[in-house]
């Protein structure tokens, strides 16, 4: 068991990296400076993925009387915003794909952050029956140094080196997407008893219950057309596995039981959250009456 935390804990940090390296490579400054020029967009988004949805984490728990490992695994998912998938999610809705994606990344690096103070702060005033604690410092900066660090060297290269960037995304959100696979494999198998015992309780619920909630609260706060806010909604119920991570063997010494509600409440927010999407793009890929077209151009406008 200890050689295999070893190896989850190696194929995690390289996740953590390579994600954010992937982002950096496709990243461009103008589209990053847009978002943070575009304060209409930029304010509701911090407030929904930073303030709203923690909260939401931490109602949610509270409400359902989820039992300490499941209550922590969930508040560290709500306090980790700018899930790489939500990007991805922009794509299967047809939403605006370039906003979503400088949104994702600009929240997963502010993100390195604000995830720790966030996350103590709302575990504390839980008052969970369990002691935690949390080394802030430490946490904030192992999670900015696996992510912002990457993610600069990334967008670097796309600024200086385009085409050597474009040639090395594909490769990077590989080993981004193969490695997440095999961290969620991982908590999967290696704590299969924690995670089997989650069945028929409030935890997979809570975590789909999250994604929906965390959907519509992006969508709703956002601004502009229809496209852009549900783009803003899919980013925000995708949240971002690895800091959460990062904390769980910090913080936590990988204990099985938070391991294995994180993965279970990974997947049911993934289950919530793909369907919404897909059902978007069905809608906007519907035959259109005649004047629904000039009808939407005129909304818009407005």
């Amino acid at each position: 068991m200890d050689t295999l935390h070893l190896v989850l804990n190696a194929v995690t940090v390289i996740f953590i990296a390579a994600t954010m390296f992937a982002a950096g490579l496709r990243a461009t400054v103008p589209a990053l400076r847009g978002v943070f020029a575009d304060v209409p967009l930029l304010l509701p988004a911090l407030t929904a993925n930073m303030v709203v949805i923690p909260l939401l984490g931490w109602g949610i728990g509270a409400l359902f009387g989820l039992s300490s490992a499941s209550f922590i695994a969930l508040v560290l998912i709500a306090s980790s915003p700018g899930g790489p998938f939500g990007a991805k999610l922009a794509a299967v809705q047809q939403g605006d794909v370039v906003a979503g994606a400088a949104m994702q990344v600009l929240l997963a690096s502010l993100g390195s952050l604000t995830f720790a103070p966030t996350a103590s702060a709302v575990l504390i005033a839980a008052d969970i029956g369990t002691k935690v604690s949390l080394d802030v410092g430490a946490l904030v900066r192992t999670v900015a140094l696996l992510q912002l660090v990457p993610f600069a060297i990334g967008l670097l290269l796309r600024r200086y080196a385009e085409p050597t960037a474009q040639s090395w995304h594909p490769t990077a959100a590989a080993v981004s997407n193969i490695t997440f696979l095999v961290v969620l494999a991982g908590m999967l198998l290696g704590n299969w008893r924690d995670v089997a015992e989650l069945f028929g309780s409030l935890a997979l619920l809570a975590g789909f219950l999250l994604a929906v909630f965390a959907f519509a609260v992006g969508t709703l706060l956002a601004a502009g057309p229809m496209t852009r806010r549900t783009t803003m909604g899919g980013v925000a119920s995708v949240r971002n596995a690895g800091p959460a991570l990062a904390a769980i063997g910090l913080a936590f010494a990988d204990q099985p039981a938070v391991l294995g509600a994180l993965a279970a409440i990974l997947l049911s927010g993934l289950a919530a959250a793909l369907p919404i999407a897909t059902l978007l793009s069905r809608r906007r890929s519907a035959p259109e009456t005649p004047g629904t077209e000039v009808l939407r151009n005129d909304t818009s406008v407005r």
